[in-house]
C-alpha cells in the first residue's frame, strides 16, 4: 500500500491537470473568453500550497535550488514530493513524515484550486452549455481528485494513531465513494441554486460560512495559537465547511459530524 497510494494520487493529479488544460484550450478555441479567464483564475490560489511546500523544504534542511523553484512555479512541486515518497528507501517514520506533508499540501491545494474549478465547470455544464463534454470531464476529475485528497488526509491521520495500521483497499474505496457522493450532491445543489436565484447563492453561502466559523470558534480549536492566525484559520475552515466536513480536532467526531449535517441540510 505504501507505493500504491502515492502512485494513485499522482495519477489522479496528472489526469486532473490534463483535463483542466483541455478545458482552458476548449474555451480559448471557442472564443469563450470569460470562462477562459475564470478557469485561469482558479489556478492562481494553488500557489499557496506551492509556497508552503517550498517553506517546508527549507525547514527540513533542504534549501530549494533553481530546478525545485521552477517546478513549484509550474505548480509541479507536489509531483516532486509524491515522486520522493515513491522512491524513498529510508525508515518508515521518515516516509510517514514525508507522506503526511504531501497529503496536507495536496488537501490544501485541492480546496483552494480544485474546488473552485469544480464549481465553475459544474455551473458551465448545468446552467450554460449542457453539451460541453470537456468541461464536464474536467469537473468530474476535479470532483474525484478532491474526494481522494480528503480520503488521503483521513488515511494519514489514521496512520498517526498508535496501533493503527494502513486501511484496506475496500475501506478506502468506501471512503472515496462517500466523499464523492457528499461533494457531488453539495456542488450540484449550489449550482442549481445559482442557476435559479443567481447571486443570491452568495448570500446563502455567506450565512452558512458565518454559522460554521462561529461554531469553530465555540469549539476552541487549538491548531493555531496566535490570535490573528487563529481567526484566519477559523474563517478559512468555515468556508470549507460550506462544501465538506474536516475534523480539525483529535478525538471522536460523531457528534460534530451530526451537528454539521443538521445545520447544512
Amino acid at each position: 500500500m505504501r507505493g500504491a497510494l502515492p502512485g494513485l494520487s499522482l495519477a489522479l493529479l496528472a489526469a486532473e491537470r490534463g483535463a483542466r488544460l483541455c478545458a482552458i484550450i476548449h474555451y480559448l478555441v471557442h472564443g469563450q473568453l470569460a470562462w477562459f479567464g475564470l478557469t485561469i483564475a482558479c489556478v492562481v490560489p494553488g500557489y499557496a500550497a506551492q509556497l508552503l511546500s517550498i517553506l517546508w523544504f527549507r525547514a527540513d534542511g533542504h534549501p530549494p535550488g533553481c530546478w525545485l523553484l521552477v517546478l513549484h512555479l509550474l505548480q509541479l512541486g507536489l509531483w516532486r514530493r509524491y515522486w520522493d515518497v515513491l522512491w524513498m528507501r529510508t525508515e518508515a517514520r521518515e516516509v510517514l513524515a514525508q507522506l503526511g506533508d504531501v497529503c496536507v499540501l495536496r488537501l490544501l491545494e485541492a480546496l483552494l484550486q480544485s474546488l473552485p474549478h469544480l464549481l465553475l465547470q459544474a455551473y458551465v455544464v448545468v446552467a450554460v452549455d449542457p453539451a460541453a463534454f470537456i468541461p464536464g470531464i474536467s469537473a468530474g476529475l476535479s470532483l474525484v481528485s478532491l474526494a481522494w485528497a480528503l480520503v488521503s488526509y483521513s488515511h494519514f491521520t489514521c496512520l498517526l494513531k498508535p496501533g493503527h495500521l494502513s486501511l484496506p483497499a475496500m475501506a478506502l474505496l468506501c471512503l472515496l465513494l462517500w466523499r464523492t457522493g457528499m461533494l457531488g450532491t453539495r456542488v450540484l445543489a449550489l449550482v442549481l441554486f445559482a442557476r435559479l436565484y443567481s447571486f443570491w447563492v452568495f448570500a446563502v453561502a455567506g450565512v452558512h460560512w458565518l454559522l460554521m466559523s462561529f461554531w469553530l470558534v465555540a469549539q476552541q480549536t487549538d491548531i493555531v495559537t496566535q490570535p490573528c492566525r487563529w481567526r484566519l484559520f477559523n474563517c478559512l475552515v468555515g468556508a470549507v465547511y460550506i462544501i465538506c466536513y474536516i475534523n480539525v480536532r483529535p478525538g471522536p467526531s460523531k457528534t460534530k459530524v451530526s451537528v454539521f449535517y443538521a445545520v447544512s441540510t
